[in-house]
């Protein structure tokens, strides 16, 4: 199972701006850091069975091949202060998802199904498109 917070695990133009993020909040005055990127399907099907058929929150509506991490164009964030993650702070997560637009990336916070610390670089390919193009690997 595969589960990274790498970003050398993105494809280079999503590594790219993970890191233009991580750049731009600091300059903004908030730290962040990177807690998930690429993940294979077995990774993906066990966070799904969270809240299903596993104990814990619903933590994704993706189920293995229908999350843009399965493909390595997406990640996710949290921001940080004094080493400790900030979940709750809505202002903090209205920047750093501001800064992520500026930077052409699509942000999770402005779903109907929040996702906050989800980004992701899909340049207007579906996860269908995706599947089809990794079928063989």
């Amino acid at each position: 199972m595969i589960n990274s917070r790498d970003i050398s695990e993105l494809l280079p133009e999503v590594r790219k701006k993970a890191q233009q993020l991580i750049d731009k909040c600091k300059l903004s005055g908030v730290d962040i850091i990177i807690t998930s990127t690429y993940r294979d399907y077995e990774s993906q099907n066990k966070l799904f069975a969270k809240g299903r058929t596993e104990k814990g929150k619903i933590v994704t509506k993706a189920r293995g091949g229908y999350s843009y991490h399965n493909f390595r164009v997406a990640f996710d964030v949290v921001p940080i202060e004094h080493g400790k993650a900030i979940w709750d702070d809505m202002e903090l997560w209205n920047i750093v998802g501001r800064i992520g637009q500026t930077l052409g990336l699509e942000w999770g916070g402005t779903w109907k199904f929040k996702d906050r610390p989800h980004f992701q670089y899909t340049k207007g390919k579906t996860l269908q498109q995706f599947r089809e193009e990794n079928k063989n690997v």
